[in-house]
């Protein structure tokens, strides 16, 4: 099943000898990093050259991204936004270390504006925390500082970089204080957060009572997320505390919620499908999401669509239907090839 997009280990119990536990959760990031498509015409600008490729990366061609980014960076080695680029096409199909080289390179241009030094940091931290989750103690322990400094660096960068606020949060709740972790910091930052991001702010309020295990704080924090954006992503934040708390008919409600919310039918309905999967509550629905998302023009790396594609299979063998079930590999197979290949054996198909 492909992992959530936002999701927190609520009673992981981190030791001080292994802080790549307290990173099991970011290397994927928050959904709220997703560009709308109302955005797409200025990120096109942005993006210049490079925005072909973006756009086979928001569709999941890897194969695709990975060789316009190349031949980019044959003219012009120095060009960040497409290590930029690069590093996330690695980091969509779980190649750490081939993310980090990417992205270690575009935070050392000195030719960026802040905004674009802030995500090439975030994304570097992103990385690195999916390197440390299969590190052992003394790797871990050197990537969760990583992990820290890039996010740090991000915000510092850009102090309204909502992403880089949010994995920020989560890191500071989740990790050790030995490894710059710390309920102090994070609620610090919720202060700083709630003038400009209160929804955001609700959000990690609820991640540190949930972490003191302060269930009806953490419940309550999470509603009013919800009362104050009313989006998707803040129903689906508080279906997975009820499902994660052994809330399945709640949890259900709340991806209900989260479904009739998401009019652009993007990467929340893929969040959707896998807390319906992990409460074992309406295996239907959960197709259907993962359908409507494959079918959608609001695809992005958030949730890759080969994964997802993986991720429906898996649904489909699970009631039987194995002709179908080989037909979404085959699909995953077309988009990403190297990583369909590798997730056969691993993942039973």
């Amino acid at each position: 099943m492909y992992p959530l997009k936002r999701c927190w280990p609520s009673s992981i119990k981190m030791s001080l000898l292994a802080p790549a536990l307290a990173l099991a959760f970011i290397f994927a990031g928050p959904l709220q990093s997703q560009m709308p498509l109302a955005d797409i015409a200025s990120a096109d600008r942005a993006l210049a050259g490079n925005a072909p490729a973006y756009h086979a990366l928001q569709e999941g061609r890897v194969e695709d991204a990975a060789a316009l980014l190349r031949a980019t960076l044959a003219a012009n080695p120095a060009d960040a936004m497409a290590r930029q680029l690069l590093c996330r096409v690695f980091y969509a199909q779980d190649a750490a270390n081939e993310a980090i080289h990417q992205c270690e390179i575009a935070v050392s241009s000195t030719l960026l504006n802040s905004d674009q030094a802030s995500d090439n940091q975030l994304w570097l931290g992103r990385a690195y925390g999916m390197k440390a989750r299969h590190a052992g103690p003394i790797a871990g322990f050197s990537l969760a500082r990583k992990v820290q400094a890039s996010f740090t660096r991000a915000v510092d960068l850009n102090p309204d970089n909502l992403a880089a606020l949010n994995d920020l949060g989560e890191y500071y709740v989740a990790a050790p204080f030995i490894v710059g972790g710390g309920i102090d910091k994070a609620q610090n930052l919720a202060a700083r957060m709630t003038p400009r991001f209160p929804a955001a702010a609700h959000r990690l309020l609820a991640r540190i009572a949930d972490a003191g295990n302060n269930l009806p704080a953490a419940e309550s924090e999470f509603k009013q997320a919800v009362a104050v954006q009313k989006a998707p992503e803040a129903w689906i934040d508080l279906a997975q505390f009820y499902q994660t708390r052994s809330r399945p008919d709640d949890a259900l409600a709340a991806v209900k919620s989260a479904i009739a919310a998401d009019r652009a039918r993007d990467a929340v309905l893929v969040d959707a499908a896998s807390i319906l999967t992990a409460a074992q509550r309406d295996p239907g629905l959960a197709e259907r999401c993962l359908r409507d998302y494959l079918a959608s023009r609001a695809k992005s790396d958030a949730a890759p669509a080969f994964k997802v594609h993986l991720q429906l299979s898996k649904l489909l063998s699970a009631r039987g239907d194995t002709v179908d079930a080989n037909r979404e590999v085959e699909a995953a197979a077309a988009l990403a090839p190297s990583f369909a290949r590798n997730a056969r054996p691993a993942q039973g198909f």
